[in-house]
């Protein structure tokens, strides 16, 4: 195996760093000196290699969900399996720094926003198209998307003390069920 070239070890320390203080202080109060200064480079370097703080923060706050496939899923556990898949995204060793930075920066910055709003039709609303009437996948994508913000919001940026107190499992036995009936309620008349 190849050692990494400089290049690839200093955009590493850039993101690394602009992870850690986009999630820490949002979009807005971030500067990229700052980012610069805690990567131990100049800041001329951040621009070289990402453009601008918007690209940098592009960079920074990229996510992919990786999401299963829905084919892959028991339709009956759908709601379980999303909510497990939630939690690992966040907690787990599969943990994304991107998600913590794109949420928070979303709530103040409409550049956030946007990319938050991309990932969710992107990659949330083929996946719940793909599971039950596509006519309704709009409602259904949102109401899912409703339910996990707000715990993100509740449990990863105020940590609320009941919310942050709640098992793995306490989380789970409570919104897969409602994550579930979401998912699969085809029943209701598509958005106008």
């Amino acid at each position: 195996m190849k050692p990494a070239k400089k290049s690839d070890r200093t955009k590493e320390a850039i993101l690394a760093a602009a992870r850690l203080l986009f999630a820490k202080q949002g979009y807005e109060r971030t500067t990229v000196r700052e980012v610069a200064e805690r990567a131990r480079i100049d800041p001329a370097m951040v621009i070289r290699y990402f453009g601008s703080k918007d690209g940098l923060f592009a960079r920074a706050a990229s996510i992919d969900l990786e999401l299963p496939s829905p084919a892959a899923v028991d339709p009956n556990q759908i709601g379980r399996r999303i909510i497990e898949h939630f939690l690992e995204i966040w907690e787990g060793d599969r943990s994304k720094q991107g998600m913590t930075v794109l949420l928070r920066s979303a709530l103040s910055n409409t550049f956030a926003a946007t990319k938050m709003r991309e990932a969710f039709l992107e990659q949330v609303m083929p996946f719940i198209a793909a599971v039950g009437e596509e006519a309704t996948a709009p409602r259904r994508a949102g109401l899912v998307s409703s339910q996990l913000l707000g715990l993100a919001v509740c449990r990863y940026v105020l940590k609320l003390p009941p919310v942050v107190a709640l098992s793995r499992e306490d989380i789970i036995a409570s919104l897969g069920p409602t994550l579930q009936r979401y998912v699969l309620d085809s029943t209701s008349e598509p958005d106008e």
